[in-house]
Parts: structure tokens; sequence; C-alpha cells
């Protein structure tokens, strides 16, 4: 069920800047008595982890929304009902856009704190995050480590690496290279070059084996090699069609930047070191954005690590379709 909490009283950012009030969006599912399982979304997900981890969270599914009481809260940001730069601006009555606060990962874990609190939940007993959820799920695990009980960490890392942060920017620069982006009359300004960044994010996401899995011609006299291309333009028209604007797809890639879980706390070793929920890290052997020489190496900073590394053909996505490898990991972890 998606619902709503509207966090009043000032709401201060950490890179500057306040609202006197922001509205969070999260969906609830399951029994209130049952296991809590929180999970934190990925960068264009929603609330909703029915819609965008179907084979594995649902009625019946190993994450049962009948038996376990699962929690996800809409990150800061995005265009799909938590504040950001797609939300009305009250004094306006037109969206904030650029006049919205920067937006780092302790900002939506600020938020998501809002909904914990108001849900009265004082003991999470599986937080799950992936990507940049598992920035999210990482960064809380370690501001309120006697939260959690047990922590998942799936396609992440503990800080962002120069390779995602360039990323990131040539996406928002695709979106700057619209004319209709700077323009900024309304939310649909940027369209074009949203779609470009979403086109270039696939590639990331994605691996070599993946797309010659999936994208290679078969007809071997082609002139033009156009599946591949067309595979790129559906996923930017596709994006578009969801509703994601280009103005929280800007904020949303600045806030990556941000992510250092050990700014202020003296390192990233010692903010890993201070988790105390018995953690499963999982990587990907085909990640190209935290591949697994990478996670290899912070992963045994956390106490107790479970460590684990999955194959894939598709990349970093696949920590949404790997259906298989993840039930053998995550089962165990619902069982108390």
């Amino acid at each position: 069920m998606i619902r709503q909490v509207l966090h009043t009283g000032p709401f201060c950012f950490e890179a500057g800047g306040q609202l006197d009030s922001i509205p969070v969006v999260y969906h609830t599912s399951g029994k209130r008595d049952g296991q809590v399982i929180w999970i934190c979304h990925a960068l264009t997900a929603n609330s909703d982890p029915e819609d965008w981890w179907p084979e594995m969270v649902g009625p019946g599914k190993l994450i049962d929304t009948e038996k376990y009481f699962v929690v996800c809260v809409n990150m800061l940001g995005s265009s799909y009902g938590s504040a950001g730069p797609a939300t009305t601006d009250p004094l306006t009555g037109k969206p904030y856009l650029f006049d919205f606060p920067a937006i780092t990962i302790r900002d939506m874990i600020q938020a998501t704190e809002c909904v914990r609190a108001h849900l009265g939940i004082e003991k999470v007993d599986l937080l799950i995050g992936s990507s940049i959820g598992g920035f999210q799920a990482l960064e809380w695990a370690v501001s309120n480590p006697g939260l959690f009980e047990k922590a998942l960490f799936i396609a992440t890392a503990p800080r962002i690496s120069p390779w995602l942060a360039a990323s990131a920017e040539a996406q928002r620069m695709a979106l700057d290279a619209d004319p209709t982006f700077r323009a900024a009359q309304s939310l649909q300004g940027g369209t074009e070059g949203l779609k470009c960044a979403r086109a270039q994010a696939i590639i990331s996401y994605r691996c070599f084996e993946g797309f010659q899995h999936t994208q290679f011609e078969q007809d071997e006299d082609c002139l033009f090699s156009g599946r591949a291309a067309s595979y790129e333009r559906y996923q930017g028209e596709k994006l578009v069609r969801r509703g994601f604007d280009a103005y929280s797809y800007w904020y949303l890639c600045q806030a990556l930047h941000s992510h250092n879980l050990g700014r202020g706390r003296g390192g990233v070793a010692k903010a890993l070191g201070s988790i105390q929920a018995a953690s499963t890290v999982v990587t990907i052997d085909t990640d190209n954005i935290f591949p697994p020489q990478e996670m290899g190496n912070w992963a045994p900073l956390i106490p107790g690590v479970d460590y684990h590394q999955i194959p894939s053909l598709f990349g970093h996505d696949g920590f949404l379709l790997e259906t298989a490898a993840l039930t053998a990991i995550i089962e165990p972890l619902l069982c108390k």
C-alpha cells in the first residue's frame, strides 16, 4: 500500500538549505507483527519493490508480502512522490526544479528515518539495498547501527568511485546538452537529454557478454548494426514513458557524488567497522560499476561479514535478474 508522511518542521540538508516541510512517499505490505524487511531502492525505481523486483517480492514470493512486513521508501529527489525538484513549491505553485536544495545520501536516510519514526519501528530484521539503494543501506547501518538485526548489501560500495562519478557526470552533461533543460519551463524540459543519459547508463549497467548475448545481429550480412542501437533508444524512451523527469535524474546523479561513508567518521574502514548488523555482501562477477575486486577489498572490513560472488551475463543489472543465485543467499537470512 502506498502511503505518504509529511515531515513538518525544518528539514535541513547536509549541503545547505532547508525546507519547512517535505513529503516522503513509502510502501508497506504484509502483517505489522511479522518480521520487518526494509528495502532501499535503486536510482530510477520507486517505493514498490513488487513493481521493480517482481521475481523476489510479492505474495508467495521469497520476500512474501503476506508473511513479512515489507517497507520501502521513495528516496528524496525521485520523480515518484518524495520531495525533490519535481515537488510543487508552495510559494510559487510550480515545481522547484533547480531551486530545490542539493541532496545527499545522508539526506535520503534522514527522510527514511522520518518514515521509520512515523511507523514506530524499533527493530528491522533484514535491511536490503542494491546499487544506490546499497549506498543508503550502508549509510543507515552506520548511522543507526543498533536498529538492524541483519543487512544485505548487493552490488554497491561504501564510497563512490572515480569511475562511477565520471559516469554520473557524463549523464548530467547529456541533460545539460538539451537546450530545453536549463530553460526550466516545466518538468517536460530536458526530455531528449534524459533519453541520452539513460542510454549511457544502460551501457554501464550491462556488460560486453550481456550485449553479445541479447543484442548480437543475427543477419550475417547486415549493413548497419541496428539491434543494439534500437535497444538503446528504447531504454531512453521507456524511462520517459514511466514519467521520470530530467531534473530528478540530474539531482540523483549529483547525490551519487556525495556518497562517502567515512566522511566525518574517521574514514571508510572505521565506519564499516562500526556496523553491528549480521551483514552479507554480494558482488556480481561482470559488474563494471562495482567490480568484485573493489567489493572484495571493503567487504571484509565489516565485522563477521558473509561474502558472496555470483555469476551473471548481465553486469550490474544482475542484482535484478539473477533470481536463483540471490534466492539461495537471501533465503537463509529470512529464517529466525
